[in-house]
């Protein structure tokens, strides 16, 4: 089958005031995504997601424009088996001649970026199709499921000192045995986040899985003094202490703790999880398919994860389309052994599917229907879709 179109579509969706929550980011109103399609010449279609933004909000036109206007030229025409190739073809651009002649990368100069979400929609929805073509799921391509299910954290977590120990109870009554919370700048102080996790690790008991998430927001001497303040939490993990732009500050927290330190959702590329890896920067590796530059970059990350034997753990906050191609990462990849599950109003995630996408006893079973699974409403895509 080859190319017949490449289409991006900024979708933005109001989240209903109930399931609003306030981070660092603010009060998150919309969630934002961009839903790439490929379609080739015999009508069948593949989907994907590019992100604009880790968390749920993220203006997208560049993004679309980047797709239709830059990378679809490039596309047309092309066999959708040639996955790898078409990869190689849109990060070295121009010189991509040289780069599979000569076995290495000559990159373009959007070689991180916005270049590469957009990279990674596109990337996604050419597995989706060739799993569609072949009638298998993307996992069985990828060198099949390494386990028949796996267990899911519910990622939350946003209340305040008072309230933070029943809202991740409520996540463990719903049969999850691992939650995630958030801590960071938008406690105020340091003390502030130490006690949210004291509270919520009195409230949990020892055995829950208890992950934190500072996206990013203290700085190297707050980050050690809340590893200090924790220690005796059993925290799972500490995910995205500081700047990602800091990558040797990141590595002096690890070295200062006993917690492991999470990272790599704000990466683009396997380059830049490579220099984590060996600063020893990093316990736990969390690459996003719609950043980091798609299935395809998402499964060398997770080779890289085996190789250094550290945690792969995928992030899957985003739309149905990204959150289904973090699981099948994480099937397919050893080094996996929890799945993160959004417990913030997410409409991407249910509205925009036809499919219900489930935890059962706070388990996700190996994906079986064909290519990703899950196909657009485009009722929904018609409505929430913005103007490029």
């Amino acid at each position: 089958m080859k190319i017949a179109n490449v289409e991006a579509f900024w979708l933005r969706c109001p989240i209903p005031g109930e399931k609003q929550h306030t981070s660092d980011y603010g009060l998150l109103t919309d969630f934002d995504m961009t839903l790439v399609v490929i379609t080739t010449d015999e009508g069948l279609q593949g989907f994907g997601e590019a992100k604009a933004a880790v968390g749920s909000s993220g203006g997208c036109a560049s993004i679309a424009y980047c797709i239709e206007k830059e990378l679809k030229p490039m596309l047309l025409g092309k066999s959708v088996r040639n996955i790898t190739r078409l990869w190689e073809e849109m990060y070295n651009g121009t010189r991509d001649h040289y780069a599979l002649a000569r076995g290495r990368k000559f990159p373009i100069l959007g070689r991180r970026g916005l270049t590469i979400s957009a990279m990674s929609g596109i990337d996604t929805a050419l597995w989706d199709l060739k799993g569609k073509m072949l009638n298998v799921p993307v996992v069985d391509l990828l060198g099949g499921a390494c386990r028949d299910r796996m267990p899911a954290y519910a990622s939350g977590g946003w209340a305040d000192v008072n309230n933070i120990g029943a809202q991740l109870k409520a996540y463990v009554d719903k049969g999850f045995e691992g939650v995630k919370m958030r801590v960071g700048v938008m406690d105020g102080t340091v003390q502030k986040s130490i006690d949210r996790v004291k509270a919520a690790r009195a409230a949990l008991g020892p055995d829950i899985k208890l992950m934190t998430d500072a996206h990013g927001t203290f700085s190297v001497p707050e980050a050690k003094q809340f590893c200090r303040g924790v220690e005796d939490c059993n925290v799972y993990w500490f995910e995205e202490p500081i700047s990602p732009d800091n990558r040797k500050g990141t590595a002096e927290v690890r070295a200062s703790t006993h917690i492991p330190i999470a990272a790599g959702e704000s990466e683009y590329t396997s380059f830049d999880i490579q220099d984590l890896l060996q600063l020893r920067a990093i316990d736990v590796v969390q690459p996003d398919a719609a950043i980091i530059g798609g299935i395809s970059e998402a499964m060398r990350v997770g080779h890289l994860a085996g190789v250094n034997q550290v945690e792969l753990a995928p992030h899957c906050w985003g739309s149905a389309f990204s959150f289904m191609a973090g699981v099948t990462v994480a099937f397919a990849s050893p080094s996996a052994t929890i799945i993160e599950f959004s417990l913030g109003g997410n409409p991407m995630m249910y509205d925009l599917v036809k499919e219900r996408i489930t935890v059962t006893n706070g388990e996700i079973a190996v994906p079986t229907a064909p290519g990703l699974g899950v196909t657009p409403d485009w009722d929904f895509v018609k409505q929430f879709k913005q103007p490029v």
